[in-house]
């Protein structure tokens, strides 16, 4: 096998289990990862791209399948796996600040996610509302949780990510 189809293996796989890992965590804690005040656990994994690339379309694809999955509504399913995927891209960009990496995220979610529940699922929250109560949920998840995850995997990044570290 060649170098670069062994590093898009790689890359896929890497992506398929950070999609994988997103949809079972979102699942698992269903009860709480929906709704206008939502803590979704899942969303501590939006840190990963301050180590991998492969975790933009593993988030994206992650979310983009929990929300279908769990039943949300097709608005949301769009427009929240959007809101992860600019905050992947976002992330990914700030990877040279470590403890900016949690910012993108938060910020696409709690601006898009209020919007998406007032029009997707008729929220009557203020939007403003809507903002504070997914921008504390996002704020706990990512930047308290992620930003914990992060401490953890940056001390075996030699080890979890070698095949990236490279580059």
């Amino acid at each position: 096998m060649s170098n670069k189809t062994s590093e898009r293996t790689y890359f896929m796989v890497y992506s398929a289990v950070i999609a994988a890992i997103y949809t079972v965590l979102t699942i698992i804690f269903a009860p709480v990862s929906f709704g206008p005040v939502q803590f979704r656990i899942s969303e501590i994994l939006c840190i990963l791209p301050f180590f991998t690339p492969a975790a933009i379309p593993g988030l994206f694809i992650g979310c983009l399948l929990s929300n279908f999955l769990c039943g949300a509504a097709t608005l949301d399913v769009i427009f929240g796996s959007l809101a992860t995927l600019i905050g992947a891209v976002g992330s990914y960009k700030l990877r040279k600040t470590k403890w900016l990496v949690c910012v993108p995220p938060i910020l696409a979610n709690t601006i898009i996610i209020p919007w998406v529940l007032k029009y997707a699922y008729g929220s009557e929250d203020f939007i403003w509302y809507a903002m504070i109560t997914v921008g504390i949920g996002e704020i706990l998840a990512i930047g308290v949780l992620g930003n914990l995850l992060l401490g953890i995997l940056n001390c075996y990044k030699h080890i979890v990510f070698r095949r990236f570290l490279s580059k």
